[in-house]
């Protein structure tokens, strides 16, 4: 009498790990749809992220107080300890719109607080909250990140389609660095008349991170649906 029992538990756990695989098959294919900015025609991808719909590239919109990484300016590898900067490389322009093509536009804060197009807006950093914890805090950027374009392997696994670049960051002074090595992404949150809270991620890194800094500063802009 065992032998039938055994063999139908047997059939109700197969058919339980089936069901679990479509589950999760379905939760790790996320929907993807456009969207067409009119001020210039550029499309973009936008993904649902639990209750939230994303810009699933940054933005590239050519608002004034946004440049291309490299634009009017140097690209460094860092800075010194009497804070100079290490290895300024002027772009060729070929390479500074290739930056942009790639990475997006990099904005200072107060355009970037209107350099979404209507029916999206720069999210909150209360709404950069509700991501992070929907896909997890402590694997974030890792599953946030685009699975190539990172340096020394620091691709990410992509799993909801958001595909995070490292287009790095620019100063007012006309500074630009680590372009490969993090991506920077602005909230619409002030800390105070100086300083705005942003999101980023490093290459060597599985979190995404909340700190604030100038509002002079350039990083990168993802858009939200309204």
């Amino acid at each position: 009498m065992l032998k039938p029992i055994i063999k139908a538990a047997a059939v109700v756990v197969v058919v339980m790990l089936v069901a679990v695989g479509v589950f999760a098959q379905t939760k790790s294919a996320p929907s993807v749809t456009t969207f067409k900015d009119s001020r210039d025609g550029k499309t973009y991808k936008i993904v649902k992220i639990g209750s939230q719909k994303w810009f699933a590239e940054n933005l590239n919109y050519a608002a004034n107080g946004s440049k291309c990484y490299g634009e009017g300016g140097v690209a460094v590898d860092g800075w010194d300890e009497d804070g100079d900067s290490i290895n300024p490389t002027k772009l060729s322009n070929a390479e500074v719109q290739a930056n942009c093509a790639k990475y997006g536009r990099l904005y200072n804060w107060k355009t970037a607080l209107t350099a979404c197009p209507a029916g999206t807006h720069l999210p909150t950093d209360k709404e950069w909250t509700i991501l992070v914890d929907y896909v997890g805090r402590e694997t974030a950027g890792k599953k946030l990140k685009s699975t190539a374009g990172w340096n020394e392997n620091g691709n990410g696994t992509d799993e909801y389609a958001f595909s995070a670049l490292p287009g790095g960051y620019g100063y007012s002074v006309g500074s630009f660095g680590n372009a490969g090595n993090s991506g920077h992404w602005w909230s619409t949150t002030e800390n105070d008349a100086y300083y705005a809270w942003y999101r980023y991620i490093y290459y060597d890194r599985e979190r995404m991170y909340r700190r604030y800094n100038y509002k002079t500063s350039l990083y990168s802009v993802r858009c939200v649906q309204d």
